[in-house]
């Protein structure tokens, strides 16, 4: 699972601002200052007349199509069906790709992850206490239907996002005070004096709604109806749980802006919905799906030997990455009574021999995840340094004392498979914890067996997880997993209802409010957040404000090493594995740009359809 994909909040700097031109006539109020887009850590890298962003091909034709499995999700989303095609609510299963059908006010560039440039609105007016923003927009905004999208329609999607949202949304818009039209082409924007460093730049990329197509709807029911919307592509056709469609709109309001030149190239964007991965690779072998990522090892290194990839119709490639590295990990549910204690939560961590698994079942091709920041200047190492131990301090006894020293890190096996010191460890932890064996079956503090369930919706993991539980099973713990259909597993994630679940969340190169949705004392009593954990710390929550609120990179990284120490301190997870490329594969009939953007692969979003590619390989456009 996929944290929400939206661009990281980033609070406007004063060299930002200073160095950012004036639109043509406007007229600013008093200290505010108008600037063509949002910055925090440093200057615009791109001036108010750039023509197009650096890494795109200006002049990439349009037409043809590509098909694709949903591999990332956010809000309501379901990897593996859906009955809705509204994606911002709690209710229902979500449809693929409805973000592609909305515009936002602004748009983020790939280059820079703490910057975004105008879409809707053409330029900005900040307040010198920057609590207040006034969006200027483009009158030539329009709705697929070719109404005029005013400020009404973006304070309307505020506030219901706000109101009636997802729980998701409602948590990233909690700080924004009011969303005001003070013209069709003014919007004005208020936060509460308390605001995080990121709340404008979420405001700035929440998606558009149409107001008056809203009106006599439940905002908060699921729907078949496709809702209005004002993106680069329109829902063309569907069938529930099974596949959804999207064409380009020819006439598309903003296809000449700097921020989509040279995107949304094709002419059509399908997802295809299986059950079972194992089909869905074999549609991408018969040319159904045309592009596909691949995050299975052993499909990778073994199944890619098929017609038409020996005959050069399908490519297969690492591209190197610059996203960050996400975390993932097997997380507990600290809400139920057999996960309270973090000594039980650590032993089972001895139990998972990753040096086997990696060699055996991933064919050496990954890295031990070890850090919720891996690889980057927010990862916690060694001792902390005075600045961490100044943010530290205050919970000196109320947090583990490993906090102040070195930080916590998965157990090197001796790659058997089965490593009897690694699971004596074990054992003396959970004896520590007040576990007893009687027979071969290990007993709770209170008396009660042992027991775990794994839940999952697919069975991909199932090699890995296997040889895990059979050594929980060797410390008496009766380990299983159950497999349930995707609804249903939704469901259960959305309502904390699992003893363990595998996750993994989409990294940052600036994280920021994001963060409460995931390890907030807050998110974790609310249904449908991304707190699968159940974290309750007030030294957590302190961290997060604390990268929320960071108005420096330097701050950013102290207050993020500190958050890092205090999570892997209370052991809420099995940190899994990570690479830093992508693996790709596709039928030959894409081309792409020559430069690739600094953050992310570029594929496919920048690529376009190659007819004379297509017509060799015989791929239809």
């Amino acid at each position: 699972m996929a944290s929400i994909t939206r661009r990281e909040a980033l609070a406007l700097t004063g060299a930002a601002l200073a160095g950012a031109a004036a639109a043509p006539g406007a007229r600013a109020e008093a200290g505010e200052v108008e600037t063509h887009g949002l910055s925090t850590f440093g200057d615009l890298a791109l001036p108010a007349d750039f023509p197009h962003f650096p890494y795109v091909d200006p002049a990439s034709p349009k037409g043809g199509r590509i098909t694709l499995e949903i591999k990332q999700a956010s809000g309501n989303q379901n990897f593996y069906t859906f009955d809705t095609l509204h994606t911002y609510v709690l209710k229902g299963d979500g449809a693929a790709g409805m973000a592609m059908t909305f515009d936002a006010l602004m748009a983020g560039s790939g280059d820079e992850p703490d910057a975004a440039y105008g879409l809707v609105a053409r330029a900005v007016r900040v307040s010198a206490d920057k609590l207040s923003y006034r969006f200027l927009l483009r009158p030539e905004a329009r709705f697929h239907d070719g109404s005029r999208l005013t400020a009404k329609d973006v304070a309307f999607s505020l506030d219901v996002l706000k109101t009636k949202g997802h729980p998701t949304y409602r948590m990233l818009l909690s700080e924004m005070e009011s969303a005001a039209a003070e013209a069709d082409d003014v919007l004005h924007v208020r936060f509460v004096p308390t605001r995080s460093r990121d709340a404008h730049m979420i405001v700035a990329g929440m998606p558009i709604f149409s107001s008056k197509w809203w009106e006599g709807r439940d905002f908060e029911a699921s729907t078949l109806e496709t809702p209005l919307g004002s993106g680069a592509y329109r829902v063309e056709r569907f069938e529930t749980g099974r596949f959804i469609e999207f064409e380009r709109v020819k006439d598309y309001w903003a296809a000449t802006l700097p921020v989509n030149v040279g995107l949304n190239n094709l002419d059509r964007v399908r997802y295809e919905y299986f059950r079972e991965r194992q089909a869905a690779f074999e549609a991408f072998k018969s040319g159904v799906i045309t592009f596909n990522e691949e995050y299975t090892s052993r499909i990778w290194h073994t199944g890619y030997d098929f017609p038409a990839l020996r005959e050069g119709k399908v490519k297969k490639e690492n591209l190197p990455d610059g996203k960050p590295i996400g975390s993932q990990g097997w997380y507990f549910n600290t809400r139920r009574e057999q996960f309270a204690d973090p000594r039980v939560r650590e032993a089972l961590a001895y139990a998972f021999d990753y040096e086997w698994t990696n060699a055996n079942v991933m064919y050496g091709a990954y890295k031990r995840m070890q850090s919720f920041f891996q690889n980057s200047d927010m990862q916690a190492r060694g001792a902390p340094g005075p600045e961490e131990l100044k943010l530290l301090e205050p919970f000196r006894g109320k947090v583990p004392d490993e906090v102040f020293g070195e930080p916590w890190v998965p157990p090197v096996s001796d790659g058997s498979g089965s490593d009897r010191n690694l699971l004596r460890r074990a054992d003396e932890l959970l004896r520590a914890a007040g576990c007893k064996r009687d027979g071969g079956v290990l007993k709770l503090p209170n008396g009660k067996a042992f027991e775990i369930e794994f839940l999952d919706s697919q069975p991909a993991l199932q090699p890995h997880t296997q040889p895990f539980q059979a050594n929980l099973k060797k410390l008496g713990i009766a380990a299983q997993s159950r497999i349930v259909d995707a609804a249903q597993y939704r469901r259960r994630l959305d309502s904390f209802d699992f003893d363990i679940v595998s996750m993994a969340l989409g990294g940052s190169v600036n994280p920021g409010a994001g963060l409460r949705n995931v390890f907030s004392s807050q998110s974790a009593g609310t249904n449908g957040s991304r707190n699968v954990a159940g974290v309750r710390s007030p030294a957590v929550d302190a961290m997060i404000e604390r990268i929320a609120n960071a108005t420096t990179k330097a701050e950013l990284q102290v207050a993020a090493r500190a958050l890092d120490r205090l999570l892997r301190a209370g052991r809420y997870w099995i940190p899994m594995w990570f690479r830093d490329e992508a693996w790709v594969a596709y039928w030959d009939a894409y081309a792409r740009p020559a430069t690739r953007p600094k953050y992310g692969s570029g594929a496919p979003d920048l690529w376009r359809w190659d007819p004379d590619k297509a017509k060799r390989i015989g791929l239809s456009g």
